[in-house]
């Protein structure tokens, strides 16, 4: 009789737990504990400073990291020989006179010729030698206003003829340019030419390279 009570008890305990609606609780889940931040390194070195020794007679040197710069010696430049004077250059030009004349093959009416002989005064040659002609009443531009040679030696002198389309029975100023190579090395004007005819005519020796008398 006293089994079937225990037994009964029991049963009612459990039916009781079950009535208040409480469902036993789990036990709990033990997680484990986060590992600590791994140390970072950094990739600058370490550098230990070594600390003198008390006992020790002799102090640590010190180690210099600085690579010594070269010293830089100065030889000196021996003195150059004096150089010697480049040759002269130097030309002349001489205005022999005017004339006009008509020129229908460039489709012009009149135009002044004017004779000039460039003389080669200098040391050297002078290449591509050319003299141009201007006038101050000149209107459209003659292909014989410039006039070149090849070269000009030293102490030698052309004669040559340029043209300009001039003004109708007017005087006119000119100008005349001597140049080796593009370079300019003489300028001369006339502010009248005078008619060549006073003296003799135009010359025979046109483009003709001689010396100097």
């Amino acid at each position: 009789m006293k089994k079937i009570l225990a037994l009964l008890v029991v049963v009612i305990s459990l039916t009781a737990c079950d009535t208040f609606g409480y469902a036993p609780q789990p036990f709990p889940i033990w997680t484990p504990v986060p590992s600590r931040t791994p140390g970072i390194v950094s990739p600058t070195p370490i550098i230990f400073t070594l600390t003198p020794d008390a006992n020790s007679a002799t102090p640590p040197t010190p180690i210099n990291s600085e690579t010594p710069s070269p010293t830089m010696t100065f030889t000196p430049t021996p003195p150059s020989e004096t150089a010697s004077p480049s040759p002269m250059q130097s030309i002349q030009i001489d205005i022999l006179g005017c004339n006009t004349s008509f020129d229908l093959t460039h489709g012009m009416a009149e135009v002044t010729n004017t004779f000039v002989t460039l003389r080669n005064t200098g040391e050297v040659e002078l290449p591509n030698t050319c003299a141009l002609l201007r006038a101050l009443d000149e209107d459209r531009e003659h292909p014989d206003k410039k006039v070149c040679i090849p070269s000009l030696p030293a102490q030698n002198q052309v004669t040559l003829k340029l043209t300009v389309d001039s003004t109708y029975r007017q005087d006119t100023a000119i100008q005349v340019d001597a140049s080796s190579n593009e370079v300019l090395l003489l300028r001369v004007d006339r502010q009248s030419c005078t008619d060549i005819g006073l003296f003799g005519d135009a010359p025979s020796d046109l483009g003709v390279i001689k010396p100097i008398p």
